[in-house]
């Protein structure tokens, strides 16, 4: 009888993969965008389904994290081999003021050609930043248009199905990162 009890609780016990970034399966926010891409294009999560979306909010003239960010997004992209191609980076600019959509473009041609780069109109970043959870302070420089801003410094990764999954902290490093994404592909 306790052989068969035993075989009852596993069965009945769910397998949860164990990933590397923080579980934040089932959030009730970050859960969509309706933004335009740096070629024109009206961007949403359906757009990138069958994938998984990795998206991190910064700008283009931030020194360290956000180059670090997307330079390790497209290293975890090579990692992947074949399943590189169902990665989509998105860098959600902070800074639409400077980042126009030519500097976007510009960008992220320094990290992968798949990667997209996404700029809200400056009214509605607020409430973007808001539904993502998003710190961001612009902090004045020596000059006007010398200003810098803190921001968050992770990522925020959906599966295939459009669903947020996880959130990556600023270095992680890529491995984790990598296989953390392999999971989900391997998910859905």
């Amino acid at each position: 009888m306790l052989v068969g009890s035993t075989g009852f609780l596993t069965a009945c016990s769910e397998s949860k993969p164990q990933f590397a970034s923080i579980d934040i399966t089932g959030a009730d926010y970050a859960r969509d965008f309706a933004l335009t891409d740096h070629n024109g294009q009206a961007r949403s999560l359906k757009d990138f389904q069958g994938k998984v979306v990795v998206v991190f909010f910064g700008f283009t003239q931030c020194p360290d994290v956000c180059p670090t960010s997307m330079a390790e997004l497209a290293e975890i992209r090579k990692m992947l081999g074949a399943d590189g191609a169902r990665l989509q980076g998105l860098f959600v600019t902070l800074d639409p003021e400077r980042d126009t959509q030519d500097v976007l473009k510009a960008y992220m041609a320094n990290f992968d050609p798949g990667f997209l780069a996404l700029r809200p109109e400056l009214d509605k970043l607020p409430q973007l930043a808001k539904n993502f959870k998003i710190f961001y302070k612009k902090v004045d420089g020596k000059t006007p248009g010398s200003y810098s801003i803190d921001h968050t410094a992770g990522s925020y990764v959906f599966d295939p199905t459009g669903k947020v999954r996880l959130y990556s902290r600023y270095g992680s490093g890529a491995p984790a990162l990598a296989a953390d994404i392999r999971l989900l592909l391997k998910s859905g």
